[in-house]
């Protein structure tokens, strides 16, 4: 990326006053822009509600006032909006936005598409403003996000303070929508970047009271909901508050398992083009609007009615259940939004109905059911995205209330144990899973689960009939390359594998069988295999299983007839090429700014990855002419010239690029031929 005059002076800046003070300053240049980007989100969405509907006094009031078929048309239409900004401007635009940014945060080094904010700001304003059962929270995180990976770039640093940027933005967006700092930054670190380190926390916490400061100049400071005075008025009461933890884990994990079976259905929909998906959703939302409007929006108006205590017992377990169909009906169709403000919803529901029902059963004195509505906010929260501390901080800081702290903590913390237990992934977590992202089981099976045996799959194959003799094996084992034969029967289907080494090891012990010996006496049965369309992750499972180095691959189905064979290195080596892509230009120009003269990281399989200085050796000549890659087995997959105004600083090679004095390469090898290049170099 060239440096532009505008970047020049920020980078002077970074370069006189110390690494730590040019964060800080950026973080606050985040933290603004998140602010304004907060309020600008809240006023479109606010424009876009007077344009939809009826002049009202509040949300709901409009959805309520709107004819009949007002109220089926205007969500339709914004999801038809919705699906086309997505088709063509931004993918990432749809969805609740969370699992995009702790994606790009985990494996691509920070890295978001500037468009992406633009796209998710209008979006989820339409969706939002349509009807859509969605928040706001996730588009602004979203938003913030997009903004803040968005000057990490143009100030090209490191993949490391990329991610923090990224976190910045973050924690402004959620600071600046709820008028919650603490809760801001907390969420971007729990959540988004996964971390609580010193240095990284004190930027992220800088870059959300920024964005509350600029949020509260503006909006004021008035807490997100107004709640009647209460607290915990008997120490029995925390039995309540323990049931009301069991009972948000189980609507979560409820809440997670519909919006995953939502979100797999419209994926499987293939007649419906992707970008009319969203209509049916919309018109989805508008029938059951016809009978409960209060599914419509963010639901505030109905969220302070349960902190109030006006809505009765059966009303709210009936918009407990609607909330959550809608919300998955409309986020699984494609639309664009949070799922933060659904969960409240939810959880105010649930809380305010178990206070009603405890208050009725329990025969000692106890809080307003507000107190409940308040705690099963914060329990539902914590039990959907599997962060306590974030739910517990933004309901303190949502409410400004801290009475109810005591049962706020023991629901939220038992709410996400239960939560866990029942289903290991996350409300932002299980959108990663189906598309084979494991953001907790390492990037080394994140890689594996993308990639498919039949990206690697060999067509050459050695069959054997399972009647074959002797003779006939022997003949395989002197002139085939392969290490393991397959043996199949009359209609070709597999029978067993048939090892080298097995059938080496047990020579001496046939001699005397020879006549009577056949390939099927010797295979391993059932035989192992894999098919065309398992993962590679699977495929290694399978490895594991013998010590064979090629495994029979079938066809996806039921058919049993080999198509081709797997092989072990084969597997390795797509996994190396697979890692390269990975962060590569954030995380490994990252570690070449820092680097020495050189430096290796650790792949698979012996493999490594090394950063070299250009020794006068290999200088002023193309890559064709030193050819390493078939006289050394090594691949140069990167070439940095730090001392090279006007280029590109970083470029992928070619066979006709030539090697300067002051380049740096990033190498690809075994470790013994990466480190005998390297003496030589040196």
């Amino acid at each position: 990326m060239r440096v532009t005059a505008a970047q020049r002076p920020l980078r002077g800046i970074r370069l006189r006053i110390g690494e730590r003070a040019s964060m800080t300053l950026i973080a606050i240049a985040i933290g603004v822009a998140g602010g304004f980007g907060a309020i600008f989100f809240r006023w479109l969405i606010d424009a876009l509600q007077r344009l939809a509907w009826p002049d009202a006094a509040s949300p709901l009031a409009m959805f309520r006032t709107a004819p009949w078929y007002w109220r089926i048309a205007v969500p339709a239409a914004g999801g038809l909006l919705v699906g086309l900004i997505v088709k063509f401007l931004a993918p990432e635009a749809k969805g609740h936005g969370v699992p995009e940014v702790m994606n790009a945060v985990a494996r691509l080094g920070g890295v978001i598409r500037p468009v992406v904010a633009v796209a998710k700001s209008f979006a989820s304003a339409i969706c939002i403003a349509s009807g859509g059962s969605v928040g706001r929270e996730g588009p602004i995180v979203q938003i913030g996000a997009a903004v803040g990976s968005t000057v990490g770039q143009l100030l090209r640093l490191s993949a490391r303070r990329i991610r923090t940027c990224v976190g910045c933005g973050a924690a402004a967006g959620i600071a600046a929508t709820f008028n919650a700092p603490i809760a801001g930054a907390f969420f971007a670190s729990e959540i988004i970047l996964g971390e609580f380190s010193v240095g990284a926390f004190g930027i992220v916490v800088i870059s959300s009271v920024t964005a509350t400061v600029i949020s509260r100049s503006f909006l004021g400071n008035i807490p997100a909901f107004e709640i009647p005075a209460y607290e915990l008025v008997n120490p029995a009461e925390m039995i309540t508050y323990v049931l009301l933890g069991l009972l948000a884990a189980v609507a979560a994990v409820g809440f997670v398992q519909t919006l995953h079976w939502s979100e797999e259905f419209f994926e499987r929909l293939k007649r419906i083009p992707g970008f009319l998906q969203p209509v049916i959703g919309g018109l989805g939302i508008g029938c059951l609007a016809l009978v409960l409007p209060e599914v419509m929006g963010v639901g505030y108006d109905t969220i302070t009615a349960s902190l109030r205590a006006e809505l009765a017992l059966g009303f709210l377990a009936l918009v407990l259940v609607a909330k959550l169909l809608a919300t998955s009906f409309t986020l699984g169709s494609g639309g664009s939004g949070g799922i933060f403000a659904p969960s409240l919803f939810m959880g105010a529901a649930l809380g305010a109905a178990v206070g009603k029902l405890a208050r009725a059963v329990f025969p000692f004195t106890m809080a307003h059911p507000g107190a409940y509505a308040v705690v099963g906010m914060g329990a539902m929260v914590a039990a959907a995205t599997h962060a306590p501390i974030t739910a517990i901080l933004i309901i303190f800081e949502m409410t400004g209330d801290y009475r109810v702290i005591l049962g706020l903590m023991v629901s939220c913390i038992l709410g996400t144990f239960i939560a866990q237990r029942l289903r290991r992934e996350s409300i932002y977590t299980i959108k990663l899973i189906r598309r084979g992202i494991d953001l907790q089981a390492g990037q080394e099976i994140n890689v594996l689960r993308k990639l498919h045996v039949r990206d690697v799959l060999r067509r050459e194959i050695e069959l054997v009939p399972r009647t074959a003799p002797l003779d006939d094996l022997y003949r395989h084992m002197v002139e085939s390359q392969h290490y393991e034969f397959f043996t199949v029967d009359e209609q070709g289907g597999l029978v067993g594998v048939i090892s080298v080494d097995d059938l080496r090891r047990n020579l001496p012990h046939l001699e005397g069988l020879r006549a009577v010996t056949i390939a099927e006496d010797l295979a391993v049965s059932p035989a192992v295999y894999v098919r065309e369309d398992d993962t590679l992750d699977t495929a290694m499972r399978q490895f594991g299983k013998r010590t064979f180095e090629e495994l029979p691959v079938l066809p996806a189905g039921e058919s049993r007839v080999p198509i081709g064979t797997i092989m072990r290195h084969d597997v390795i080596n797509a996994y190396n090429k697979e890692i390269l892509k990975v962060d590569l230009p954030g995380a490994l120009s990252a570690r070449i700014d820092s680097a020495a003269r050189m430096r290796t990281w650790e792949t698979v399989g012996g493999y490594v990855l090394a950063q070299l200085e250009c020794a006068p050796q290999i200088c002023g000549r193309d890559l064709a002419a030193l050819d390493l890659r078939q006289r050394r087995g090594i691949q140069i997959i990167l070439v940095e010239r730090p001392d090279a105004p006007g280029e590109e600083r970083f470029a992928l090679p070619t066979r006709e690029t030539i090697l300067r004095h002051g380049d740096r390469i990033v190498i690809f090898g075994r470790r013994e031929d990466v480190d005998e290049l390297a003496r030589e170099c040196c």
